[in-house]
């Protein structure tokens, strides 16, 4: 089942379309969504819980045209979900450290993607201007 994103900007379809239409590269929109995520994940890493050390290391920023994505886990860490998201049935309570990681740093994260949008928008203004 695919989760719904934590957080959301309102307005990203709108603001790929009109960068799009002004032909400015979206590969320009995902350093913006890159930046903001490596915010994210170095507070995520910080913040991880520790017993070997090895979720704390797996933590990763990624970015698409569209999102800014914080990863942890996968082969080499299989229970990060579990550690994040907990497993009721399993009676392992969830412990969100990468939701909070997100949370905590939000006013930082939103001013480096603000930043990065801007920068953006003023290589349109200035080409039309």
């Amino acid at each position: 089942m695919a989760r719904e994103p934590a957080l959301r900007v309102v307005g990203g379809r709108e603001l790929r379309r009109e960068l799009k239409a002004a032909g400015v590269s979206l590969q320009d929109l995902k350093a913006a969504h890159r930046a903001a995520a490596e915010i994210v994940a170095r507070r995520g890493q910080a913040d991880a819980p520790r017993v070997s050390g090895r979720l704390a290391g797996n933590v990763r920023a990624g970015a698409t045209q569209r999102a800014a994505v914080v990863r942890a886990g996968g082969t080499r860490v299989p229970y990060a979900a579990v550690v994040h998201w907990g497993w009721p049935r399993r009676h392992i309570a969830a412990n969100p450290w990468l939701s909070d990681a997100a949370v905590a740093t939000e006013s930082q994260w939103v001013d480096e993607y603000s930043q990065e949008v801007q920068k953006i928008t003023d290589t349109v203004r200035g080409a039309s201007t």
